[in-house]
This record gives structure tokens, sequence and C-alpha cells, in this order.
């Protein structure tokens, strides 16, 4: 399983370095063209997106690995019934972003067109869900190929709309078409791989529910406290400074995928572990995945922090110069960001959702808080120094407060020794020499 489990992280990793470089070039150049302000605009629209987006999933990507592997008989059922539900709630979704654009932004017509244009990308990603049950059969090589195709189409296109001289709701546009080229190529393979047809259930539809509920109201906390800091700067100081926090947001998250790729590709080990019993290695996996999150984020937050001026200079320009110090800080955020996200594996694990509201509501009040103390005075750092201080508390502190949740701490805590990342580099180094 091990050697399979590398094999398949392989392809994630080598698609998302991909993208990571095609975003880097397209950021680079997109950034220069719209300016700070209209930046800004584009961030704000992504940012109300991004908080809708749990509810538009209602839940479903936190638990959808798992019900694909408890229902083998169903998977065709279980992933047919969630993008039925994540559809109608797209929808819904798109509706609810217009109103409060509307309302929000009552006569900013440029605002209130471009969120609703990017909002649309919303019901496309209801089909992207599939590449769930790609990962849940380690097989993202396939889904891996249909993102990369799809990257590449759109790079191209925003780098036309560049050289064009296009107005700021085509890149809107571009967003949406990305998800959709996605959600097309996903669904063709899907139907090719996958023995078993597509089909909505409502009572399978009633039962996913009835488990992935908790993650709404969880995760829809989460993008509160990642998302409000672009929405309150917006509401409170403008696009100017959305701009100069959103390209210092987007520049400490380069290495994002690699993270996110460690997550996908061990997460149905890890659930298999469980699965199988063995709660030894259970906890052995989330303690290795730990060491490698939280020291690998940890050299790349001291390399950003060093280089600030460098990387904003050639990704965003001078004319993004006040970046830096908001970069230096809001980098560190990551750390505790992907130990959050390793955390909801062994909260499903170990069935402690109902702790979700918790950990989530505590965040998203913090988070709220403590931008509305900061952003009128210091404006991006202050939303900076927010989102560090409320990452470092939900993903870290809180757990030791909730009794339940301090079995993780320990198994987060013996993640630091390093020996965890020595026991995966043996397993990789195994896995080549049985290839040569």
């Amino acid at each position: 399983m091990q050697k399979k489990v590398l094999k398949n992280a392989g392809w994630i990793v080598g698609c998302k370095v991909v993208k990571a470089i095609l975003t880097l070039i397209v950021t680079a150049i997109t950034t220069r063209y719209l300016g700070v302000e209209k930046y800004g605009l584009i961030s704000y629209a992504a940012g109300l997106v991004a908080f809708v987006m749990p509810i538009m999933q209602l839940g479903l990507n936190s638990t959808m690995v798992h019900e694909i592997i408890d229902r083998p008989d169903d998977e065709g059922k279980v992933v047919g019934t969630v993008i039925g539900m994540t559809g109608v709630s797209s929808l819904l979704c798109i509706l609810g972003i217009i109103s409060f654009s509307m309302i929000a932004n009552a006569g900013e017509t440029d605002t209130i067109i471009v969120c609703a244009v990017y909002s649309v990308m919303l019901l496309f990603h209801s089909f992207e869900m599939i590449h769930y049950w790609f990962q849940s059969k380690l097989m993202s090589k396939y889904s891996s190929m249909a993102m990369l195709f799809s990257y590449v189409a759109v790079t191209v296109f925003q780098v036309v709309l560049v050289i064009l001289k296009a107005d700021v709701y085509m890149f809107a546009i571009s967003y949406s078409l990305d998800y959709f080229l996605i959600a097309v190529i996903l669904t063709i393979v899907f139907k090719k791989k996958c023995t078993q047809k597509l089909a909505f259930s409502f009572s399978l539809a009633k039962q996913m529910f009835s488990v992935s509920k908790f993650y709404i109201v969880s995760n829809l906390m989460v993008a509160i406290f990642a998302q409000t800091d672009k929405i309150m700067l917006k509401l409170m100081v403008g696009n100017a400074q959305t701009g100069i926090y959103s390209a210092a947001y987007t520049c400490a998250l380069m290495a994002n995928f690699v993270f996110a790729a460690i997550i996908d590709s061990m997460r149905p080990d890890i659930f298999n572990a469980k699965k199988e019993g063995n709660q030894q290695l259970f906890e052995n996996r989330m303690s290795e995945l730990y060491s490698v999150l939280i020291y690998f984020s940890i050299i790349m937050c001291v390399a950003i922090t060093l280089l600030a001026p460098i990387v904003i200079k050639v990704m965003c320009g001078d004319g993004y110069a006040p970046s830096i110090d908001v970069l230096r800080v809001s980098v560190w955020m990551t750390v505790f960001s992907y130990i959050g996200s390793a955390r909801s594996i062994w909260i499903l694990a170990e069935n402690k959702q109902k702790y979700l509201w918790i950990l989530n509501l505590s965040g998203a009040v913090m988070n709220v808080v403590l931008n509305y103390l900061l952003i009128p005075t210091m404006g991006a750092m202050g939303a900076s120094i927010a989102s560090v201080a409320t990452q470092l508390f939900v993903n870290v502190i809180i757990d030791f407060i909730i009794p339940p949740m301090r079995r993780n701490s320990l198994i987060l805590f013996k993640g630091l020794n390093p020996k965890y990342i020595k026991n995966l580099f043996s397993a990789f180094g195994k896995n080549t020499k049985e290839k040569q």
C-alpha cells in the first residue's frame, strides 16, 4: 500500500508543481496588468466565493473519500448523489453571492458584475467533486492529467487576455473556465474508468448528509477566518489594501500545492489503516503526516520571510512594495493551517465531528474580532496578524483545552520526532530500488 500511496502522491505533486509554475507566471503578469485596485476587486470576489464554498459542498468534500471506501458497491450512487446535492446548493449559493454584493456594494456596478461572473464556478465545482473518487482509488494519475490540461488552457487564455488588454470581467470569467474544463474532463474519464453508472439516491443523500452536516458549519467557520479578512478589508478600507493583502497572501501560499498533495495522497492510506482496526499504524501514519507538514512548512516560511522583497518584486512588481512586510507575517499562518487540514482526517476517522463546531466557531469569532480591531488602524498588516493568531489558536492551542481532542495533540507532538520523516524517506527509497 505504501508503494501505491507514493506513486499516487507523485502524480498529484507532479501535476501541482506544473500548476504552481503556471500560477506564478500568470500572477506575475496579471497583478501588474490589473493593478492594486482591480486585483483587489478580483480578490474580493474570490473571497466571497470561497466564503460560501463550504455551504455549496455541504461538508461532502470532507467525507466523500471515506464514503467511497466504506461503500465500494455503491460508489456510482455516492458520486452521482454528491453531484446532485452540490449542484442544487451551488445554484442557491450563486444567488446568495449576487444578492449580497448588490446590498453590500450598492452602486458599485463593476463589483456586482465581477462577483456574479466569478461565482459561476460554483456550479462547475459540483462536478469537479468527482476527483475525490480518483483520490479514494489512488488513481490520481487521471484527475491530475485532467487538471493539468485545464490549467494550461486557462493560463494561455489569461495571457491572451493581457495581450488583448481585456477588462476585469474577462479575468473573472477565466476562473470559471478553469473549473468548467476540469468538470467536463473528469466526468468523461470517470465514466470510462468506473464500472458503475452515476445515479442519485435520496436515501443515500440523507445518510451521507447525516455525517457531512457536521462539516458544513465547521468548514464555514474555517472559511470565515480564512476569507473574512479580504471581505472586511474591502468593506472597511477599500480595494487598494485588499490588493496589497491578497498579493502577500497569494505569495504566502506559493508552496500550498505540495502540502495539499501530501495530505490528499496520504488520506486513503490513513483511512484504510483505521478501517482495518490497526490503531497503532493509524496513529503512526498521522504522526508521519504531521511531521512532514511541520518541518517542510517551517523551512518554507523561513525562506519566504528572508526572500520576501525578491518574491514580491518578481511576482507582483514594484507597485506592491507594501506587501513585503505583510508577506513576512502572513506566511507563518500556513504552518498552522496545514496542521488543521491534517487534523480533519483524524477527526473523521475517530468520529469526533461533533467537536468541529466548537473548534471552528471559536476561530471564526476570534478572527472577525481581531480583524475588526486591527484593520482600521493597520490595514493589510492587521489582517495578517489576525490570520496568524487565529490559525495558531484554532489548530493547535484549542486542542489542549478540549479533553477529547488531546489525543490528537499527542499524535501531533509525536510528529515533532524527525524519525517519522525518516520512515517516509526510507519507504520512498525502497520503492525506488524496487523499480530499478
